[in-house]
This record gives C-alpha cells, sequence and structure tokens, in this order.
C-alpha cells in the first residue's frame, strides 16, 4: 500500500482489515454526503407554513452532516486510505438516492427521515469487522454518528405527528 517515500501504516490493524475498514467507512462517506445535499437542497427549496422552521431545521442538519463528512473522510485517511470524494463515487456507494424534483414539505421531512435511518443502517453494518479488529476509534466515530442520525430521525419523524 505504501508508495515511494511514504512510510506504512502501523496502527496494530492488519491491512486487509484497514481495507475492509476504509471501504465500509466510504459507504458511510457516500450516505452521509448524499444526506448533506439532500438537506441543503431541501433547505433552500421547502415552502409552506412550516417554511420558517424547517429551514432553520434543515440548516442545522446539514451543517451537522458537513463536519461529519470530514471526520469520516479523515478516519479513511488515518487508516491508510483515500476518501472518496466524486459524485460519481458517492453515487455507486451509497444507499441513499437523489432527489428528483421539489417534493412538498411533510414528503421532505418523510424523505429526510428515510435517509437519516439509512445511514444508521449503514453505520451498524460495519461493527463486525470494526470490532473483530479492535478499532476502537471507528466504533467511537459510528457511535456517535448513530446517536445523532437516530436522535435526528426521531426529531423529524415528531414533526409528521
Amino acid at each position: 500500500m505504501a508508495e515511494k517515500n511514504e512510510i506504512s501504516v502501523n496502527i496494530g490493524i492488519s491491512d486487509e482489515d484497514r481495507k475492509k475498514i476504509a471501504e465500509g467507512l466510504s459507504k458511510l462517506l457516500a450516505d452521509t454526503y448524499t444526506l448533506y445535499l439532500k438537506t441543503h437542497n431541501f433547505h433552500w427549496n421547502v415552502t409552506g407554513p412550516q417554511f420558517n422552521t424547517l429551514h432553520q431545521m434543515f440548516e442545522t442538519q446539514y451543517t451537522e452532516l458537513a463536519l461529519a463528512v470530514d471526520q469520516i473522510a479523515e478516519r479513511i485517511r488515518a487508516l491508510g486510505y483515500p476518501a472518496p470524494g466524486t459524485y460519481r463515487e458517492y453515487a455507486r456507494l451509497s444507499s441513499i438516492r437523489e432527489e428528483e424534483g421539489v417534493p412538498e414539505a411533510s414528503e421532505m421531512i418523510r424523505k429526510l427521515v428515510e435517509g437519516q435511518e439509512a445511514v444508521v443502517r449503514t453505520a451498524r453494518s460495519l461493527f463486525p469487522v470494526i470490532e473483530a479488529a479492535a478499532d476502537e476509534p471507528s466504533a467511537d466515530l459510528l457511535t456517535q454518528r448513530m446517536q445523532t442520525h437516530e436522535k435526528t430521525a426521531w426529531m423529524l419523524r415528531s414533526m409528521l405527528a
């Protein structure tokens, strides 16, 4: 893996496990970035009686997601792998589909609940390889991400009640 003039990554996790973890985190990064883009799109385009509330809420959410993509990408880099960074890669890796058109406000909320929960499922699916490799930093990152996404999904879902 190391190129000329590079020092190999030697953090107590095998090359094979680091590769598997980086691949899984790349999917998490793609999901997170796709959700960021969807949330930002909805922030710009929401209309209706809940405009101000949703506009502000979506801004808080996409700002948090922007910070999260950086944390995930930096963890991939710490494991010794390049982080994906193109729309093409994200479209291939993400379990979240891009939005076509502009849905009404309540549908935006539903779609964001689905997106938040999709990120949780992706994160949760990585635990077996991360736990087997004793990769506590990645486990900590996943736990934090899952807590945030589960709470956000609950808050969004509550707006539909």
